[in-house]
């Protein structure tokens, strides 16, 4: 076994005959479409840990946000007692240093040094949002007792959509585009239906937030059982000055106030929807969404259900928890992981939107929340969470393709990750 490894590997990095093979499995190439390349014959799912990376290009996300800072120092190669190194790659975007690259095919352990996470600095205020303490957000008993944290991209990770609105995914792999589109808009049409009508999108789509208990501190604890959100004159944040003092200006007191009414209610309704967002539909609305979920997942060939196999085995562990952070604004994820079925999955809690902060900060949000005892392994399709993961000396695992999904989860099956 040792021996075959140890062969594969060489011919892995040494093949200079090969440059297409080579560019599929360097992780980060993504078409202008936002997609990765396909590889030629089906690339299995790898973990890269490296401090190397390539320049953006420009991309088509909806929601898109660069990611930010500076890159850290390469850290040091992980040990490995039982195999011979692997050794590291050259790119012709990137220049490598000894030790500042490791990929792992599908199968291979990983490495122990990857549980040794880098310093990482204290989190970023954010927004309105800054000097507020984040309630939900202080370490609980429970998350003391947690030993690995996977954090998760959504779209084109978890879920396809975006894909299916640009052509991006009929084309790469072979689908018939106007039916791939007709199904992208009108499950488009439900997330901003339901985050209009349920969420506040209304009143919230310019006053977005990192994570639901950013305002918490400014709420009074009203009781909202009995309160009339569409009178009490919050219209976002151009309504201060229009409405007079009955309102309040934005940014004050009573401002705040309302606003935190509002994400207080929203993660009420989350709460208690995330098992039956049917309920918060019409009955044809319903019908609507379970024939979406049922043609998407054959369009897809079972995507969503290949993610879920890995969602669930990492939830069923004892000390092992789901992160999701993504670059669509807060509420429209929040209907996204609703009607995509989700809400299980991820308590709305452990849901960031990395829209006005980028993934870096959100990930250091993280690690303040949680800890830096905790182990960190970032799931993702895009050049964001694999920058961000890079920044704070997180192993990345990219998703490309059906084959990286089953291969994610055949490594969690043998606890290598």
């Amino acid at each position: 076994m040792t021996s075959l490894l140890t062969e594969n590997t060489e011919q892995l990095f040494h093949s200079s005959a090969s440059p297409e093979l080579f560019g599929a499995m360097w992780p980060g190439i993504k078409s202008e479409t936002g997609l990765p390349e396909a590889p030629s014959g089906g690339q299995p799912g790898f973990l890269s840990f490296s401090t190397a990376y390539t320049s953006t290009q420009p991309g088509q996300l909806h929601y898109s946000y660069p990611s930010q800072g500076k890159p850290p120092p390469p850290p040091s190669p992980p040990p490995r007692s039982h195999t011979p190194s692997l050794q590291t790659a050259t790119h012709t975007h990137t220049k490598t240093q000894s030790g500042s690259a490791l990929l792992l095919p599908a199968g291979a352990a990983l490495p122990q040094g990857v549980k040794d996470q880098d310093e990482v600095g204290r989190r970023n205020s954010v927004g309105k949002s800054k000097g507020k303490a984040k309630k939900s957000e202080s370490s609980t008993p429970a998350d003391s007792d947690l030993e690995r944290i996977f954090l998760w991209d959504l779209d084109e990770t978890i879920i396809i959509f975006h894909s299916l609105l640009t052509g991006s995914y009929a084309q790469k792999f072979g689908k018939e585009p106007a039916t791939v589109l007709n199904l992208g808009l009108q499950m488009e049409e439900l997330i901003f239906e339901l985050a209009d009508t349920h969420l506040f999108f209304n009143d919230l789509e310019e006053c977005d937030q990192v994570h639901v208990e950013d305002v918490a501190s400014d709420d009074n604890g009203q009781d909202l059982s009995n309160y009339n959100f569409p009178a009490d004159g919050f219209n976002g944040p151009s309504s201060g000055a229009a409405s007079g003092a009955s309102t309040g200006v934005q940014g004050g007191v009573e401002w705040m106030r309302k606003l935190a009414f509002r994400y207080r209610r929203l993660k009420e309704i989350y709460s208690s929807y995330k098992s039956n967002v049917g309920g918060l539909l019409s009955p044809m609305k319903r019908d609507l969404l379970v024939r979406l979920q049922s043609e998407i997942e054959i369009v897809t060939d079972a995507w969503l259900n290949t993610a879920l196999k890995s969602l669930l085995l990492i939830q069923s562990r004892g000390k092992c928890i789901n992160v999701l952070v993504t670059t669509t604004q807060l509420v429209p994820a929040l209907a996204k992981v609703l009607l995509y079925g989700l809400g299980d999955v991820f308590p709305i809690e452990n849901i960031y939107s990395a829209t006005k902060i980028g993934k870096e900060s959100c990930f250091e949000r993280i690690v303040s929340r949680f800890g830096k005892k905790v182990t960190y392994v970032v799931i993702g399709d895009g050049r964001d969470e694999e920058f961000a993961a890079k920044q704070h000396n997180m192993p990345f695992w990219r998703i490309s393709t059906h084959g990286d999904l089953v291969s994610l989860h055949q490594a969690l099956e043998l606890d290598f990750l």
